[in-house]
């Protein structure tokens, strides 16, 4: 049990205090409501473009990773489609100094010329290193404008072009900071071995003079996907060591049970060594050598996605039939009462497990805020235990239906 309590300060900043006495650590960690969803068409990747520039540097602190390293801390941050997410661990007689990093490169950030080129090479390359010089690395750039053609989710979080990045201008990025990197769009949490009102103290003086800002910004960047009525196909060749196929099924929003269900009915599929795929297609039939299932876990419409990676001697079109076969059982058979608490199980294990570190905790405060009930960092493996056999099959007949199969093929050049 995580205990926490919230605040709201008078600039709007969201802040969770928790008291960690298990470490002598501390953990500011800062989630900002932007993601790509948030992002204009014309000038996608820019929340990512932030993470980089974030740690350039302001005219009071120049390199900021010098400055936590020095205390004895570390700072990273990752960005996803609907939020952007900041932490630093320092040893705790360093919260003050946290704090005041975190709120001089919200409000002071140096965007100069000279830094937006050196981050949109960075960008750039990691652009080329991780989606284009990777096998599959390029899966989301296809799979999500095959599956999405109106929500913003249609692009991946590195941007729809990457020259949206590498030609972006000093207007465009600090208009982009000015409307999201404000307190009214931040949630901290704050993790450290010390009593609620000396966190609360330490966080006042130093964001209490943070100003708002007078554009604003919105948690959520509401856009229907039209229904999809008819299943889509898409082919790529790569220099790839092996053919390999996705399937994908629009799903429903975060805050839908059916959420949970689905989250459930890829664990069965793709979670482990003994999971049905793994299970029939790669061990028993030998036609795939890897295989998996997962959900997107975006707070909008998501996808349910399957995966195959081709043994030698069968195709693709061999895959996706197999894929399909163990996909719509879901639908006919009931699951087994131990097969689905196996998995509730192993959900409700790692859940623990993922709350270990005051760091994770704290983490985890940010984002059930964001999401909209802060409880839920306790609460949600009671949520998941309502599964039934039942509920699942029909979460599967809701979603896994052949008019919204979205097929991504990988084959080879050779």
């Amino acid at each position: 049990m995580i205990k926490y309590k919230k605040y709201i300060l008078t600039n709007g900043l969201t802040l969770l205090t928790h008291e960690a006495w298990d470490t002598p650590m501390a953990t500011v960690n800062v989630l900002y409501g932007v993601g790509s969803r948030n992002e204009n068409p014309q000038r996608t990747g820019f929340a990512h473009l932030f993470e980089h520039l974030m740690f350039g540097g302001t005219p009071n602190v120049p390199d900021f990773d010098r400055v936590v390293s020095g205390l004895g801390g570390e700072s990273n941050a990752f960005t996803n489609c609907d939020y952007t997410n900041y932490y630093i661990t320092l040893p705790s007689e360093g919260l003050a100094t946290a704090l005041a990093l975190e709120v001089d490169r919200m409000m002071n950030l140096d965007i100069s010329q000279q830094a937006l080129e050196v981050q949109q090479r960075v960008v750039t390359e990691e652009y080329n290193q991780r989606y284009m010089n990777q096998p599959y690395g390029d899966v989301w750039l296809h799979l999500r404008p095959l599956c999405y053609k109106q929500h913003p989710y249609r692009w991946a979080t590195i941007g729809a072009d990457i020259r949206h990045v590498s030609e972006a201008t000093l207007e465009d990025v600090r208009a982009f900071h000015e409307r999201w990197y404000r307190p009214q769009n931040a949630i901290m949490a704050v993790a450290a071995p010390m009593k609620t009102d000396e966190q609360l103290r330490l966080v006042e003086e130093a964001f209490g003079s943070a100003k708002t800002c007078a554009i604003g910004g919105k948690w959520r960047v509401e856009s229907d996907e039209p229904a999809q009525t008819a299943p889509r196909e898409l082919t790529v060749r790569r220099d790839v060591p092996t053919p390999m196929v996705y399937i994908a099924w629009p799903m429903c929003n975060h805050d839908d049970q059916r959420f949970r269900w689905c989250d459930l009915l890829t664990d069965i599929l793709g979670n482990g060594a003994s999971s049905r795929l793994n299970r029939t297609l790669v061990r028993d039939a030998g036609l795939m050598t890897e295989a998996d299932a997962c959900i997107s876990g975006d707070a909008g419409p998501g996808l349910f996605v399957l995966s195959g990676k081709m043994a030698p001697g069968h195709s693709t079109a061999e895959g996706v039939e197999a894929l399909r076969q163990e996909t719509y059982r879901l639908t006919e058979e009931r699951l087994t009462d131990y097969e689905l608490q196996k998995v509730v199980n192993r959900y409700e294990n790692t859940f623990v497990y993922s709350q270990y570190k005051a760091s994770d905790r704290a983490m985890g405060l940010c984002y059930y805020t964001w999401l909209g009930d802060t409880d839920m960092v306790n609460c949600e493996p009671s949520e998941y235990r309502k599964a039934t056999p039942d509920a699942l099959m029909q979460t599967a007949k809701d979603f896994l239906v052949p008019e919204h199969e979205n097929i991504l093929y990988y084959e080879t050049e050779r």
